[in-house]
């Protein structure tokens, strides 16, 4: 028999057990990436918060008298015009989105195609535009109300004067019609996504068609329904050049006068801390309407609802019910901007101050878009290749700066920029003996910052998407292959991805160059943009010099519409 090995001299210990091997997971969460992605989400995190954080702080350095002063000749207006705004949008938009997302998903008419992508197109015209496009037009000397006068036979404009827009119902109307997309794309989608059983069940036990929709499809859609309200409402919230051409004193408008025509900055910040508390209200209602509330299909693909055909009159009144907010919130004020844009162009030609402003728009965007898409994505991507509770509440962390409006980030951002400044200048001078030239405050890392920040939920939401979407057995083959989390991320995951961190980059572009408040407070000294450009030439009521930036901002917010448009009809 083959004999054993010999054994070793000396008394045999116990013998020892091969040292376990560390999965490559585990190695990937114990690496040296994982400090670098909890060190960038950190980061991420920490660029939201501290904001928020430095408008409590700012708020209390005020007198004693601030707060008295506040409660007694500033809130109660702001408030209750801020409330009313509010509860008017909410209607409007609510009673627009549903109904036209109902009317093309349950009826069958001839021009239902064009209608179906055609009520997304106001979602391309900001708030502060259709106010500056409006204003104009509905002007006593102006278009709509000379070709009435004409039509009836009137020689002066105060022979026959329409209700002045300048008012808080012209305010809520013009909002309405301008956000309504935000409630008509998620109800339109759920409609279209539910059953056509339950909608046949219904008209079985004699529901006529407006009982199925009444007791069957709104209360299904109700999810839908509060996710679009509350969106609008947080950009009507945020909304600050159409409320001011329109003299309504919303808390935003009362933020940006306190800061700007007043100095007053703890004023602002005491004000902003409201705003902040009024978002947060919202986001908590919205919760609250879709707690609990869902839509459940069954395993199998259901079959899809079967729309009702409408012909003749029917369908005629059906087309243009449908238009008739297309009208109102695109097609009015694209048309205005349009005509009024080539009349300048053709009397004064493109100036050169509107080219360095577009200069200007496209830098700090795209500077903006850069830092946010490449910030996303890793952010994003830790909690998926390291896995973790806490690092997954850093990335929530790091997308609450959408819910803050752009005036309250720009107040939050002054107070810790200045003492960045300073401290910054102090040693400067203590080192060299040189003062140096602010580095945040006043420069355009202050406007990119505060893009940042704002818009960094939109590329961690789509980078999300996109790695939701990737098998997981990939990512595991990468390990197993010896590949880390960066040349994971970068061989792997990026390259199925990309397209939907593209469109997420898509979003915040024009994001950034629609923005109002935040760059009004924070933009560079001298420095203007098609946004600022527009709001300037609207407050001097120089219309038509203001046509040219508009319709260009008017031009880059139709991107996103057209991306919305293939992502958005689920597929049959």
């Amino acid at each position: 028999m083959p004999s054993g090995p010999p054994a070793a001299s000396g008394r045999a210990g116990p013998a020892r057990p091969p040292a376990p091997v560390r999965p490559a997971a585990d190695r990937w969460r114990r690496g040296p990436w994982a400090q670098v992605w909890t060190l960038a989400a950190g980061l991420a995190a920490l660029l939201v918060l501290a904001p928020v954080a430095a408008l409590g702080v700012e708020a209390l350095q005020g007198s004693g008298g601030l707060w008295p002063h506040l409660l007694a000749h500033v809130l109660p207006r702001a408030l209750v015009d801020t409330g009313l705004l509010l509860a008017g949008v909410g209607v409007v938009v609510v009673v627009v989105g549903t109904g036209a997302a109902w009317l093309v998903a349950a009826y069958e008419f001839s021009g239902r195609r064009l209608l179906d992508w055609a009520l997304l197109l106001p979602l391309a015209v900001p708030t502060y535009i259709a106010a500056y496009a409006y204003l104009d037009l509905l002007h006593p000397v102006g278009p709509v109300q000379s070709a009435i006068r004409a039509l009836l036979g009137y020689a002066r404009p105060r022979d026959l004067m329409l209700p002045d827009l300048r008012s808080l119902p012209g305010c809520i109307l013009l909002l309405g019609f301008v956000l309504y997309p935000y409630v008509y794309l998620p109800t339109r989608a759920l409609f279209l996504m539910q059953s056509a059983s339950l909608v046949e069940a219904g008209r079985s036990l004699g529901a006529g068609p407006a009982a199925v929709f009444r007791r069957v499809a709104l209360p299904l859609a109700r999810p839908a329904i509060a996710l679009g309200a509350s969106l609008a409402l947080l950009e009507a919230l945020n909304d600050i050049g159409a409320a001011e051409f329109l003299g309504v004193r919303t808390l935003t408008v009362s933020i940006y006068d306190t800061w700007v025509n007043r100095s007053d900055l703890p004023g602002a910040a005491g004000l902003a801390l409201v705003m902040l508390a009024a978002c947060l209200g919202l986001i908590a209602v919205e919760r609250a309407a879709r707690r609990g509330r869902g839509y459940a299909g069954a395993a199998q693909r259901p079959r899809r609802m079967s729309r009702t055909p409408l012909a003749g009159p029917a369908a005629l009144a059906a087309l243009a019910l449908g238009l008739l907010p297309v009208a109102l919130g695109f097609l009015a004020p694209a048309s205005y901007l349009a005509v009024e844009a080539w009349r300048r162009l053709h009397v004064a030609g493109l100036s050169g101050a509107i080219l360095s402003e577009i200069a200007s728009t496209l830098i700090y965007a795209g500077l903006a878009t850069g830092v946010a898409t490449a910030l996303g994505f890793v952010v994003a991507a830790g909690p998926r290749l390291l896995g973790g509770r806490w690092r997954d509440l850093l990335l929530r962390c790091a997308t609450l700066g959408y819910a803050v409006p752009g005036a309250i980030l720009a107040i939050g951002l002054l107070p810790p920029l200045a003492a960045l400044d300073g401290a910054l200048d102090a040693a400067s001078r203590a080192l060299a003996g040189v003062s140096l030239a602010a580095m945040g405050l006043g420069t355009g890392a202050a406007l990119v910052y505060a893009y940042v920040v704002r818009f960094l939920a939109v590329t961690v939401g789509s980078s999300e998407a996109g790695l939701a979407r990737v098998p997981r057995s990939l990512g595991d083959a990468a390990r197993v292959l010896g590949r880390g989390p960066a040349g994971a991320l970068a061989q792997v995951h990026l390259p199925l991805t990309w397209p939907a961190v593209l469109g997420g980059a898509l979003l915040v572009f024009v994001d950034c160059v629609k923005e109002l408040p935040a760059t009004l407070i924070l933009r560079p000294l001298n420095v203007e943009t098609l946004a600022t450009h527009l709001y300037g030439e609207a407050a001097r009521g120089t219309y038509e010099d203001g046509a040219v930036a508009a319709l260009l901002i008017v031009a880059v917010g139709l991107l996103p519409v057209a991306l919305l448009l293939r992502v958005s009809t689920p597929r049959a």
